[in-house]
């Protein structure tokens, strides 16, 4: 069995910064790619960011120089900072990873879900 474990989702006002943290754990044997995508009511999920295992990283397109990922391959965590967050930017934000399983498997793997909430 494989877990991806989110923290550091909440509510923050706007122009402010909050971190995200992914944890995963399990039979893994390795991860080629961890990192976030999100989804706000009404809209299709999206991508925020990821960052493969050779440290290559790909953002949306809205991101624009405000989040940083981050990942520690051996500890088999990732990172999501965020700056200069906008109410636009309120969101569930699942982890997703990309991996092989001690069994051998390739495939995907998703979070339960962090909520991110940009408010005044």
């Amino acid at each position: 069995q494989v877990q991806l474990v989110e923290s550091g989702g909440g509510l923050v006002q706007p122009g402010g910064s909050l971190t995200l943290s992914c944890a995963a754990s399990g039979s893994i044997l390795s991860i080629s790619t961890m990192g976030w995508f999100r989804q706000a009511p009404g809209k299709q999920r999206e991508l925020v960011a990821v960052v493969s295992s050779d440290g290559s990283t790909n953002y949306g397109d809205f991101v624009k120089g405000r989040f940083t990922i981050s990942s520690d391959n051996a500890k088999k965590l990732a990172f999501l900072q965020m700056n200069s967050l906008k109410p636009e930017d309120t969101a569930v934000y699942y982890c997703f990873a990309a991996l092989r399983t001690t069994a051998g498997h390739q495939t995907g793997y998703w979070g339960q879900g962090t909520q991110v909430t940009v408010s005044a």
